[in-house]
């Protein structure tokens, strides 16, 4: 998390070649690294851990099931510069953690193999959708069958779970933590002080979306400032990754051509923040708030728009939309689907198409009936008009 930020990758890679880290390109072993070859001034981040570590068997039979491996799309890991994080038992049951380099679409992955008999096996492959490496994260999911544990990096001191006790770990591994299947939870990493940070890191955030998370979606998100805890406060993240949720519905596309097993495009990666578009009463009824959702995706800013009914009734969510100057939602209110268009441009004169009955008419906000046919919207400003087309779905 501290060197994996979005923006300071070049930096966190400089500074780690600077001191001697990364695996040598050229290099073709004939099994995986044990550990990952990345230091931190002079501390190892990710050293060999776990009972199996030293096991030359075990170490084989995981870059077996690894070689073997392909992502949705058919690539395979780069096993030099890849490396075994983790390999021992865990609640009894051998467990093994690799971040795999997939060079194909310059991605990472987290693998969590399991042994079936003595064959290891790729039982879990989730997706880092950051540009950088996995690897400069400093905390990363471990799936249980009940619960979630971490895996964390040597540059945490402690980590703090939802309740914001400290969990115990042995070789990096934590204890389980209660982390429920549809709701967000932070967890928060204490980091000492290392070159790259030299005053260490008092509260680096993370979000873990709930442990329904689908493969390969990758569900823990970078929190800094904590506005993604408050964002998602009374959410429902199964909804929001579902296929017509903000966080689901962008698909992946490789080339021309969509690759709809890969993570979405739309899936978020860091600043999850929300802001108040206001109250908006539908069909006469008590007012609820209608908010706006933005957050970083590995191909750049995303928005969606939540309307929460008055009442304490289920939130409704929009599909993603991509940032931009005038934002055009679908919001699927039971019995009165609705467009709702949005900007912040100051001066700029926004049109709809004549006969249009705007339910909420303010600065900034229009939200009409979702219209039966295409319809197109513009926003005109000093230099440049912009067009938007909702309806006919």
């Amino acid at each position: 998390m501290a060197s994996a930020r979005r923006g300071t990758t070049a930096t966190a890679l400089l500074v780690l070649l600077l001191t001697g880290c990364g695996p040598v390109a050229g290099r073709q072993p004939a099994t995986l690294p044990v550990g990952y070859d990345s230091l931190d001034g002079t501390l190892e981040v990710w050293p060999a851990r776990g009972s199996l570590a030293r096991d030359a068997a075990a170490t084989a039979g995981i870059t077996d099931a690894v070689r073997d491996w392909r992502s949705p799309i058919d690539d395979r890991a780069h096993l030099s510069s890849s490396g075994i994080l983790y390999s021992g038992e865990v609640a009894g049951s051998p467990v093994a953690l690799v971040a795999a380099d997939v060079p194909g679409e310059a991605a990472s992955w987290l693998l969590q193999l399991d042994r079936d008999g003595q064959r290891w096996r790729v039982a879990h492959a989730t997706e880092y959708t950051d540009p950088g490496y996995l690897v400069y994260s400093d905390v990363l999911p471990v799936q249980q069958p009940t619960g979630r544990r971490y895996l964390t990096s040597a540059r945490v001191e402690r980590l703090l779970g939802p309740d914001g006790r400290a969990l115990p770990a042995a070789d990096g591994i934590t204890e389980p933590v209660a982390v429920p299947p549809c709701q967000a939870v932070s967890v928060t990493a204490t980091l000492r002080p290392t070159r790259s940070l030299p005053r260490g890191r008092a509260a680096d955030r993370v979000l873990d979306l709930g442990t329904a998370t689908r493969a390969p979606r990758y569900p823990l998100v970078r929190d800094e400032t904590g506005s993604g805890k408050r964002a998602l406060s009374g959410l429902d993240t199964c909804v929001l990754a579902g296929e017509r949720g903000p966080f689901g519905s962008v698909p992946r596309r490789i080339g021309d051509r969509q690759a709809p097993l890969s993570a979405p495009e739309s899936w978020p990666m860091a600043k999850i923040a929300v802001r108040s578009l206001g109250s908006v009463s539908l069909g006469g009824g008590e007012p609820g708030e209608l908010e706006q959702l933005t957050w970083e995706s590995a191909t750049g800013t995303m928005t969606a728009v939540v309307y929460r009914p008055a009442g304490g009734g289920a939130p409704v969510v929009s599909p993603a939309d991509r940032s931009t100057t005038l934002q055009a939602y679908y919001l699927p209110v039971p019995g009165q689907p609705l467009a709702v268009l949005s900007w912040r441009t100051r001066d700029a004169s926004f049109a709809a198409p004549p006969g249009t009955t705007r339910l909420v008419d303010r600065p900034g906000l229009v939200v009409v009936a979702q219209p039966d046919r295409k319809q197109t919207f513009s926003l005109a400003g000093t230099e440049k008009t912009w067009y938007r087309s909702v309806g006919g779905r």
